[in-house]
């Protein structure tokens, strides 16, 4: 049991006890009094803040008068759709869902901590490794589908007498990007979230406004890389000149 939980987190564990243990159970863990943790219900609400807006933008969607939603959401395609054109070319359109996936559940688990008595999923662990988890299984899928067989050869290198060393560094290679995904999300977000809290906590005028920007660009440049990086995993998945 946490020492501390949000006033949400309170109100799970209060009255949704029951299906929060059951997830525990599927989960092979035990139950517990209060099976909901902070970071695990900012997650759904995230989740179900963007389910509720795409709901809101489906229902609005038009190309005569469209809405603010979505212009907002216009662009955040457009970035993303050129971001994959530059990293991958027109081949990489088809893998757009993902990366608009990742990009906006990671953009608004940095933002939601901004709002106050909410807190960043991202500033635990756990979340950012889930994120990188994911990644790592999806581009690694990506290639398997788009090569097959030769695949493997992206481990092997350049010449078949070099695969004694190049499958072990490329094992550790692969192997260290979730690793490395997951300690720049979290260590950035953690940090960002502290600094600012330790200025709220000192003075409550003009100064701490200069640090929840600085917060803000923090949450937008993460989900950036973050989304960049996995580009850049997938396109390199694909290649075949290897």
């Amino acid at each position: 049991m946490q020492e501390t939980e949000l006033w949400l987190t309170k109100i799970f564990n209060d009255y949704l006890a029951t299906p929060g243990n059951w997830f525990l159970s599927m989960a092979g863990l035990p139950h517990q009094a209060r099976p909901w943790a902070d970071f695990i219900v900012m997650q759904v609400l995230v989740m179900t803040i963007l389910v509720l807006l795409f709901a809101m933008l489906r229902g609005r969607l038009s190309a005569d008068q469209p809405g603010k939603l979505q212009h907002i959401f216009e662009l955040i395609y457009e970035f993303v759709h050129g971001q994959t054109e530059d990293q991958m070319g027109n081949g990489g359109v088809k893998y757009l869902g993902y990366f608009g996936t990742i990009f906006l559940f990671i953009l608004f688990s940095n933002l939601i901590g901004l709002i106050p008595g909410f807190e960043a999923p991202t500033m635990n662990p756990v979340v950012p490794l889930g994120c990188a988890v994911a990644t790592f299984l999806y581009y690694n899928l990506v290639g398997i589908k788009a090569n097959g067989a030769k695949y493997a050869a992206h481990f092997v290198g350049p010449f078949w007498w070099l695969a004694p060393l190049m499958v072990p560094i490329e094992i550790v290679s692969h192997l260290a990007r979730p690793l490395s995904l997951t300690i720049r999300l979290f260590a950035n977000m953690y940090a960002g979230e502290k600094v600012t809290m330790v200025f709220l906590s000192l003075t409550y005028f003009m100064i701490p406004a200069v640090f929840m920007g600085l917060h803000l660009f923090v949450a937008l440049m993460q989900a950036y890389i973050f989304m960049l990086l996995t580009m850049i995993y997938v396109a390199g998945a694909m290649a075949h000149e290897h």
